[in-house]
C-alpha cells in the first residue's frame, strides 16, 4: 500500500490541507489539495484531486466545524471517504513557532504539546489555532504520529548581533529575540537553487517572500544568516495588513494619546494596516494594480521602496549580493511589482529584462545585469511533507 502524509496549515477559521503519496522513486506527488475556511461562521470545504478535478465545493453548517479543533475528526473522515479508508502514515503540521527550544521539525509526544502550549503567550495570536487540530487529532487518532515543522526553524543559527533586539539582555535570556519567519518556504528555496539558479545557489541571495505576508531572507550558501521578520511578523516589510516596520512611538501614542485597548491596537496592526490601511481600498496586489485611485499607487509605491530598502540592507549583512529570488502569491505572480522593485535597484546593477518578466521567467534579469534575478515557485506543503516522512520512516 502506498504511504500517504497529509500537511495541515492551520489559521484562526481555515485549515489549508494537502495529501501527498510517496513514489517509488523518493518523490511525492499531490493527491488532493484543499481548505476548509468560514470555520465558526460559514464554514466551505473546496477540495480538488492532483489534477485540479473537483472533489468537493459545498457550504456546511457551522455546528459541523464550529472552531479548528472540532473540524479535523469532520476533515480526517471526509479523506477517509476519499482514499477507501486510508489513513496517512503521518501529519505534518505548519508550527509558525518554535522558540529557542525547537528549530528542526519534531514528532509530537505530550512533552513537546506541553512545551508549544508554553509558548502561546509569545505568540497568542498564531500558536493556538495551530495547536488545536493538533491536540483533535491526538484525542481522535492517538497513534497515528504527528510532526511539527518549524517556521522559525530555517532561521536558527543566526549571529548573535543578529539575533538580538537592542533591549536589557534579561530580556533576551526570557527569548525576546529575532526569529524570523517564512523559514519553511525558505529552506524549500534554497534547496531548489541548486536546479534552478546554479550560478547563484553558493553565492550571496536575498529571497523575496512576497504574499499576503511578506519577507525577505539573506541566504548565503543557501543557509538563512539575516530575514526582516522579528520577534514576531509584524516587522520588517510592509504587507496586506500589516505594517511591517513601524515607529514603536506610534504603539505608545495609540495606547496613551488615543486610548485604544490592546485588542484594538492589535487589529490595527494585524489586520487594518499595510497595503489595506494605505491604500484604503484593498490588501490584495491584483486589486490595487487594476485600479486608478491615486491611493492605489501610493500603497505599491510604498511597497516597493519597502522591498528595495530591504535588499539593500540585507546585502549590507552578506557584504554584497549576487542574486535575488521572488516567491510565493505576489512574488511569483505580479510581474509590476517585481518590475518596480528592481528599478529602485538599479543603482545596484540589477536590471530587470521587461519580456522575462511578463513571462514570470525563471530568469527576468538581463543578461548584462550584474545582479541575477528569478522567479522560482515556492511549496511549503512538500517541504513540510518530506521532513514528516522522513522523520516517521527515521523513527520506524
Amino acid at each position: 500500500m502506498t504511504d500517504t502524509v497529509l500537511c495541515i496549515n492551520a489559521g484562526s477559521s481555515s485549515l489549508k490541507f494537502k495529501l501527498f503519496e510517496a513514489l517509488a522513486d523518493g518523490g511525492l506527488s499531490v493527491s488532493i489539495e484543499g481548505q476548509l475556511d468560514g470555520i465558526g461562521v460559514k464554514p466551505h470545504l473546496k477540495a480538488a484531486d492532483g489534477a485540479a478535478r473537483p472533489l468537493a465545493d459545498r457550504q456546511l453548517s457551522p455546528a459541523q466545524a464550529p472552531d479548528t479543533g472540532a473540524a479535523v475528526p469532520m476533515l480526517l473522515q471526509w479523506l477517509r471517504d476519499q482514499l477507501n479508508g486510508v489513513v496517512p502514515v503521518v501529519i505534518g503540521h505548519r508550527v509558525v513557532f518554535g522558540g529557542t527550544r525547537y528549530a528542526a521539525p519534531v514528532r509530537i509526544d505530550d512533552a513537546v504539546l506541553a512545551e508549544l502550549r508554553a509558548l502561546v503567550p509569545m505568540m497568542p495570536l498564531h500558536l493556538p489555532p495551530e495547536l488545536a487540530p493538533i491536540e483533535a487529532i491526538r484525542a481522535h487518532l492517538p497513534d497515528l504520529p504527528q510532526v511539527a515543522v518549524f517556521d522559525t526553524g530555517f532561521h536558527r543559527g543566526h549571529d548573535e548581533v543578529v539575533e538580538r533586539l537592542p533591549v536589557p539582555d534579561t530580556y533576551y535570556r526570557e527569548g525576546l529575540r529575532r526569529y524570523g519567519y517564512h523559514g519553511i518556504s525558505y529552506e524549500y528555496i534554497a534547496q531548489r537553487l541548486p536546479a534552478a539558479a546554479p550560478d547563484i545557489a553558493d553565492g550571496r541571495v536575498v529571497v523575496a517572500h512576497l504574499g499576503s505576508g511578506c519577507s525577505m531572507a539573506a541566504l548565503v550558501g543557501g543557509r538563512s544568516v539575516e530575514t526582516t521578520m522579528s520577534f514576531t511578523a509584524l516587522d520588517g516589510l510592509t504587507m496586506g495588513t500589516r505594517p511591517g516596520r513601524l515607529d514603536p512611538g506610534v504603539v505608545l501614542y495609540l495606547f496613551q494619546v488615543k486610548g485604544m485597548s490592546a485588542k484594538a491596537v492589535e487589529d490595527l496592526l494585524y489586520k487594518e494596516s499595510g497595503l489595506k490601511g494605505l491604500s484604503g481600498i484593498s490588501n490584495d496586489v491584483r486589486a490595487l494594480l487594476n485600479s486608478d485611485d491615486a491611493r492605489a499607487k501610493i500603497a505599491l509605491d510604498y511597497f516597493s521602496l519597502s522591498c528595495a530598502r530591504a535588499v539593500a540592507e540585507l546585502a549590507t549583512v552578506m557584504g554584497g549580493i549576487d542574486g535575488l529570488v521572488f516567491t510565493a502569491g505576489v512574488g511569483e505572480h505580479a510581474a509590476p511589482v517585481r518590475g518596480a522593485i528592481g528599478a529602485r535597484l538599479a543603482w545596484l546593477g540589477l536590471e530587470i529584462d521587461a519580456a522575462a518578466n511578463a513571462r514570470h521567467g525563471p530568469r527576468i534579469s538581463a543578461a548584462q545585469s550584474r545582479i541575477a534575478c528569478y522567479v522560482i515557485p515556492t511549496n511549503e506543503e512538500l517541504m513540510m511533507a518530506r521532513h514528516a516522512l522522513a522523520l516517521v520512516r527515521s523513527r520506524a
